[in-house]
């Protein structure tokens, strides 16, 4: 049996051959090839336009600045996630209002947004982790009880009458709540396409907005281009143009943008997006089947009007604390199966705790992440290994709990 790795990329002939097509062109950085990987994402996500960037923090970071938010403002997000969530919020120079998870929930505690909103608030960033979307009914329900609140203050604000819903779907490119693809039921919705996500570029991500009635979406797509390329306004091929050499710089912005190269990647990925949802479902069905008792509880990727797109099979270790848990990850390690942990809350990271937050206030988080497991979940992994794991994972638990 081949080595089981946690979370390789699975590329094919499709993506080399796209890559190869990109080289032979002449043509390197943002252009035909980026174009069309934004067109796929939008037409994946029901939406009118899509923007790819050099990674999924660029496009919350250039989302944040777009609408203006900054010093004074206020952004609410959970403690139950990856940094790049939160680290955005402080990027704009705004002021992170982490929340709690929701007792037995790796989402955002639902009852405690409406008393975090003050008049200082102008986005939320609610996370859909391992691709299960939010209750994002319930969020919107929330922002229009205390829509008196809501005091936008530059023009892209004003075109929204409530906080604003910046959907961190890092994970969540396919998945779908309610008949709504991810991308199409925030205001604004990123994507990741680092190296380990379903669709990999190597690097990369992309951003997608819901119309609304006062956006201007062509000239929002040329906003994001602005802060992509150092606020230049015109892009490498514009520049290669007969006479196209001269260009205003229109803000002193950031250099984040796509290269056709890695978008060839991307093309091929979402070439063969469905079959890896597919098969991710699949695998998941098969460790649901092998591993749920009272003694492991796996993630729900599917109930009432969800589904997700499968990125990753968490596990909890019940009645289990963080000592046994750790333990296990090394003993599992001994027999040749990867496990990892999604996610360290943010207030037990230095960085976070120089910003004044303390783990002690996100009780429900940290009682997640305590006995939490995420098991190897990709399209590369064999049924011999799928089995594998399931034994072993079977086996190493009723021995420890034994002991």
């Amino acid at each position: 049996m081949e080595k089981i790795l946690f979370s390789p990329p699975d590329i094919s002939k499709l993506e080399i051959n796209e890559v190869v097509d990109t080289l032979e062109s002449g043509w390197l950085t943002t252009g035909p090839k980026t174009k069309r990987l934004e067109l796929m994402i939008a037409g994946y996500c029901n939406t009118s336009r899509a923007v790819c960037l050099n990674s999924a923090t660029a496009c919350m970071d250039a989302t944040l600045s777009l609408l203006g938010v900054g010093p004074g403002d206020e952004v609410i997000t959970t403690a139950y996630t990856y940094t790049a969530s939160c680290s955005v919020i402080d990027h704009v120079g705004a002021t992170p209002v982490l929340l709690d998870t929701g007792k037995d929930s790796y989402e955002i505690d639902y009852d405690s947004i409406e008393a975090a909103i003050t008049e200082r608030t102008k986005v939320i960033i609610p996370v859909d982790i391992a691709g299960v979307m939010c209750d994002y009914d319930r969020i919107f329900e929330i922002l229009e009880r205390k829509k008196s609140l809501y005091n936008p203050t530059t023009p892209l604000q004003k075109v929204f009458d409530r906080v604003i819903v910046m959907g961190d779907s890092a994970h969540g490119l396919g998945a779908a709540y309610h008949g709504k693809m991810s991308g199409s039921v925030a205001d604004f919705t990123t994507f990741s396409f680092h190296a380990v996500k379903n669709l990999t570029t190597g690097e990369g991500g992309a951003v997608t907005w819901r119309n609304k009635k006062g956006l201007d979406n062509d000239e929002l797509y040329r906003q994001y281009q602005l802060y992509s390329l150092h606020g230049q306004n015109k892009d490498a091929m514009s520049k290669v143009m007969r006479g196209g050499w001269e260009y205003d710089i229109e803000g002193l912005y950031h250099k984040c943008n796509m290269t056709d190269i890695i978008a060839s990647v991307g093309i091929g990925q979402m070439r063969r997006y469905e079959s890896f949802l597919a098969r991710r479902k699949a695998i998941f069905k098969q460790y649901k089947e092998g591993l749920e008792s009272e003694k492991v509880s796996l993630i729900e990727h599917e109930s009432e009007g969800k589904t997700s797109s499968f990125h990753l099979c968490m596990a909890r270790l019940n009645g289990r604390d963080r000592a046994f848990r750790d333990a296990f990850i090394e003993e599992m390690e001994t027999r040749g199966v990867p496990l990892n942990v999604h996610f360290k809350p943010l207030p037990l990271y230095t960085a976070y705790k120089r910003l004044g937050f303390d783990i002690n206030d996100y009780p429900n988080a940290y009682e997640m992440f305590s006995n939490e497991v995420t098991i190897p979940l990709h399209t590369k992994l064999t049924d011999e290994q799928i089995k594998y794991i399931i034994n072993t994972f079977n086996e190493v638990l009723d021995l420890m709990s034994k002991s």
